[in-house]
């Protein structure tokens, strides 16, 4: 029997079990509910994101804090996601999701991929503070209350920012390059997770990480959206690997505001012609500058 016919137990696989979702003739069932009688009208698309991925259906105070990181990495304006789907509907405009695709193609480290980032750069700091002294305990599970720990957090942040300095790498989260003096989403997450109760451990060493940076780095950076989105979602349970997925879902929405706008209002071919005159041959081995 080849291995594709085994499950993980080495016991023969009897066909392809999901706890998600199945139809058949008359009826549509998610989440072991009936979406038209139990689903349709009385859970929001954000509350059903979140169950989707967490399989347990969020409290009230959850997803008032996953819906609200939804809305903050909506949108950022003419970024690269943004432009790029833009040009991509110019080019086809019969292809609608081949730029929405190419607008989340674009999510990577320094765009949307920095909350998974974020996330992942937290929760290895928190895993290694829990190895090494028992205190901080297991890291908590999707659609459970993430808690906090019993840490110095400042002591922990100034631990790691240290080890990122000496190894040459940046840290996720910090800086900005148009809210220098502060990411105006930020204050409103933190501020959101405090009153829901889901102020947790990435969140507070995301904090530490605000305070003690500018001691550590010689300067001083803001603590960014993206980052804060990254360790709100970490807070809420989920792990590190499927967080830039929430940042592209939200981003999706963005992507289909702009291409609405580009159809009522063209800006793509603008935006190519201004970059096609302004570019300039250089042949190659000139001696002409860039």
């Amino acid at each position: 029997m080849s291995g594709s016919e085994t499950g993980t137990t080495g016991q023969p696989a009897t066909g392809y079990p999901t706890g998600i979702g199945t139809s058949d003739l008359t009826t549509i069932r998610l989440l072991g509910h009936d979406l038209a009688a139990d689903l349709l009208g009385q859970v929001s698309f954000g509350e059903l994101a979140f169950w989707l991925v967490a399989g347990a259906r969020p409290t009230p105070g959850q997803a008032r804090m996953f819906e609200a990181v939804l809305v903050a990495l909506a949108d950022h304006g003419f970024t690269p996601t943004a432009i790029a789907a833009r040009l991509t509907y110019l080019s086809a405009p019969d292809s609608l999701q081949g730029a929405v695709a190419a607008g989340l193609l674009g999510g990577g480290s320094r765009f949307l991929g920095v909350t998974e980032d974020t996330g992942r750069y937290l929760a290895e700091i928190l895993s290694s503070a829990a190895d090494s002294t028992g205190t901080a305990g297991p890291a908590p599970t999707a659609g459970s209350p993430a808690g906090s720990q019993k840490l110095d957090f400042d002591a922990l942040a100034r631990r790691a920012l240290t080890a990122s300095r000496d190894a040459g790498r940046k840290v996720p989260g910090l800086g900005h390059p148009v809210h220098k003096d502060g990411d105006p989403r930020t204050p409103a997450i933190m501020r959101i997770a405090e009153e829901e109760g889901v102020l947790g451990p990435h969140l507070r060493l995301f904090a530490a990480i605000g305070r003690v940076h500018p001691e550590i780095l010689g300067r001083t950076l803001p603590l960014n959206g993206a980052g804060v989105c990254g360790a709100a979602l970490a807070d809420l349970g989920f792990r590190p690997e499927i967080l830039r997925g929430f940042a592209l879902l939200a981003r999706t929405a963005g992507l289909l505001g702009h291409l609405a706008e580009e159809m009522r209002q063209p800006v793509a071919g603008r935006i190519y012609q201004s970059v096609d005159r302004a570019a300039h041959y250089v042949p190659p081995g000139s001696d002409t500058p860039w």
